[in-house]
C-alpha cells in the first residue's frame, strides 16, 4: 500500500500538542510505548487545500518570468494525487521555451514518472523502474538540478516520499554545466504540457520551485516517527527570482504566487469549485477507477474522480472501504436516468491488467443501490423504498457499520421515515426492506453509483466532502472536515484519513 493513501482501517487515539511549526499528533501505538520520548521538535504542518486537474476541461496554469537568471540550478516539489489510471502521459509541471527546448514532469503510458529534460533537441530523462497506479495515494515529487555538479548522477536527482529514485528505465544526464529552460524567461505550466499537448488529470498542492538552490526533499518534509509516513513541513528557506509557491488557499484566485514574489499564475478553464480540501494532510475517499463491471462497460470518472458517467451498465465504488464507524456521502444525479447510489462489497479479482483489475458484483446479498424511481434493488426484484429523486437533486448515504445498516435521504429528507442515528433499532433502514443484509458479514463496504441500464443513461457528481459542484449552504461533520450541502447525521463523519485515524 502506497504511503498517504486512503486504505488505513482501524482506531488511532490523536491527542495533540501545538509546537512552534505545526501540529504534532501523537498515536495510541507511540503512547503505549514504555519509556519513549516525545519528539516535540517534529515540525509537522497542515496542508487545507489542493487544486483539482480534470484533463475533459483542459484545465492549467500558467506563468511566464519576466526576465532570465540563472539555467543550471533549480528544484521542483510538489504533492500530487492521481486522478485516471488509464494509459495517458498526463504533465504534472513543465517550462516550455520550443519543442526542442523543454522541460516536463510527467507520468508516462505505463504510469512511470519521468522527468524530461529536452536541450537543443537531445532528450535527458529520468524514468522511474517503479510505476505509479494507485488512485487513493498522495505522492510527494522533489526534483533537484544542479548540472554544475562533477559526478553524473548527482546532476539531476529524484526523490519520491522522500526517498531517493536509484532504480531507473532510463537515466540520461546532462553534461557538466547545461544550461537547462530553468530559470529561463519562458512559459511554466501547471497541469499542461504545450509539447506534447497533455493534461493533468487529479490533485495537486505545495507546488514549489526553487530558482538558484539545488534542495532535498527534507526541506519539504520528514518521516513521522510515529507513524513512519512522510508528512509536508513548512519550507523557510528563498525562492530566488523565478521561483514561486502555490498553496491553492484562495478559490477566487488559484494561480496566486505565496512566496512574496508574486510571480502569479493566470487561471485557464479551473474555477472557484476546483479548489479541494482533499490533501496529502486529509486525504478524502475519491471513486476509483481500477474499480469495474467485470461484464459490462467501464463507464468513465472525470473531475479528480468523483464524477461518474456510465457506459452502459458500469459501476464505480470509492476507493476507501470500512468495516466500522458510521459514514456519511452525498451524490448530485445530474442526470438520474437509470442510476443506483448506495454502499456494497468488493467480490472477486479479475486479470491482473491496468484497465481491469477489479470487478464489483452485484449477486444478492453484495450491496443494495437505490434508484431514482424511489426503489431499492439488491440483485433480488426491486423493492419500493421513497420517492425517488429526478435531475440535480442531491441523494445522501448514512452508512452505519455499527449497527450494519444504512440510510438514504433526497435533498436533505431521509426516506422512508429513516433515522440514522436510531442506533439497533434501525429505524426505516434500508435492511428492513430488502432479502439479504450485504453490511454484516465483516467484509469492507464501499460506497457506489452505478448505471443498470444497457443504454447508459445517467451521470452523477461525488461529494466525500470535496464536493466538485457548488454548495450553497455548507455543512461540516462534527470534526469539522468536509464540505456538505445538506447537515451531516449527529455521530456519522466524512470518509477521509483524518476520521479513520479516529472512528475507522
Amino acid at each position: 500500500m502506497d504511503q498517504n493513501n486512503g486504505g488505513i482501517i482501524g482506531k488511532i487515539n490523536t491527542p495533540t500538542t501545538t509546537v512552534a511549526s505545526g501540529v504534532w499528533s501523537l498515536d495510541s501505538q507511540f503512547e503505549a510505548q514504555s519509556g519513549s520520548t516525545w519528539p516535540l521538535a517534529f515540525p509537522q504542518t497542515t496542508i487545507a487545500n489542493a487544486c483539482r486537474f480534470n484533463d475533459g476541461s483542459s484545465d492549467y496554469l500558467a506563468f511566464t518570468p519576466s526576465g532570465e537568471t540563472q539555467r543550471k540550478i533549480a528544484t521542483f516539489s510538489a504533492w500530487v494525487k492521481k486522478g485516471l489510471i488509464d494509459g495517458g502521459t498526463p504533465t504534472i509541471f513543465e517550462i516550455y521555451e520550443s519543442s526542442s527546448n523543454q522541460v516536463e514532469i510527467f507520468f508516462d503510458s505505463s504510469e512511470r514518472l519521468n522527468v524530461s529534460n529536452r536541450i537543443s533537441n537531445t532528450a535527458h530523462n529520468l524514468v522511474t523502474n517503479a510505476v505509479f497506479r494507485d488512485p487513493s495515494a498522495w505522492y510527494h515529487i522533489v526534483y533537484a538540478l544542479d548540472t554544475t555538479q562533477g559526478t553524473a548522477s548527482d546532476r539531476q536527482k529524484l526523490y519520491v516520499n522522500g526517498t531517493q529514485v536509484t532504480s531507473f528505465h532510463e537515466a540520461g544526464y546532462m553534461n557538466q554545466d547545461t544550461n537547462s529552460v530553468f530559470g529561463t524567461a519562458n512559459v511554466n505550466h501547471i497541469g499542461r504540457s504545450q509539447y506534447s499537448f497533455d493534461y493533468f488529470d487529479g490533485y495537486i498542492t505545495e507546488l514549489i520551485v526553487i530558482d538558484g538552490t539545488a534542495l532535498d526533499p527534507t526541506s519539504f518534509g520528514a518521516f513521522n516517527p510515529v507513524t513512519n509516513i512522510w508528512e509536508p513541513i513548512a519550507y523557510v528557506g528563498t525562492y530566488g527570482t523565478n521561483g514561486y509557491r502555490l498553496d491553492f488557499a484562495d478559490s477566487s484566485a488559484l494561480g496566486n504566487d505565496v512566496s512574496g514574489n508574486n510571480n502569479d499564475f493566470t487561471v485557464n478553464n479551473l474555477t472557484s469549485v476546483d479548489q479541494s480540501t482533499d490533501t496529502c494532510s486529509n486525504n478524502f475517499a475519491t471513486l476509483n477507477p481500477l474499480v469495474r463491471n467485470k461484464s459490462y462497460n467501464d463507464g468513465s470518472l472525470a473531475e479528480g474522480n468523483l464524477k461518474f458517467a456510465p457506459g452502459g451498465r458500469a459501476i464505480a465504488c470509492s476507493t476507501i472501504g470500512v468495516t466500522k464507524g458510521k459514514w456519511y456521502a452525498e451524490f448530485k444525479a445530474t442526470d438520474a436516468g437509470a442510476l443506483y447510489i448506495g454502499c456494497g462489497q468488493l467480490k472477486g479479482i479479475d486479470a491482473l491488467s491496468l484497465t481491469n483489475p477489479i470487478w464489483y458484483d452485484n449477486n444478492p446479498g453484495y450491496a443494495v443501490g437505490y434508484g431514482a424511481g424511489g426503489s431499492l434493488e439488491d440483485g433480488t426484484p426491486s423493492t419500493s423504498y421513497g420517492s425517488g429523486y429526478s435531475d440535480n437533486d442531491i441523494v445522501g448515504v448514512a452508512l452505519d457499520m455499527d449497527n450494519y445498516e444504512m440510510y438514504i435521504s433526497v435533498n436533505g429528507t431521509f426516506q422512508n421515515s429513516g433515522d440514522p442515528t436510531s442506533g439497533s433499532s434501525k429505524t426505516g433502514g434500508v435492511t428492513g426492506a430488502i432479502s439479504y443484509n450485504p453490511f454484516d458479514d465483516g467484509d469492507p463496504i464501499f460506497f457506489f453509483v452505478s448505471d443498470f441500464s444497457a443504454a447508459g443513461v445517467g451521470e452523477c457528481l461525488l461529494n466525500f466532502g470535496n464536493a466538485p459542484f457548488s454548495i450553497s449552504s455548507g455543512n461540516a461533520d462534527a470534526n469539522g472536515h468536509g464540505n456538505f450541502e445538506y447537515a451531516v447525521p449527529s455521530g456519522y463523519f466524512a470518509l477521509c484519513t483524518k476520521n479513520l485515524a479516529e472512528y475507522g
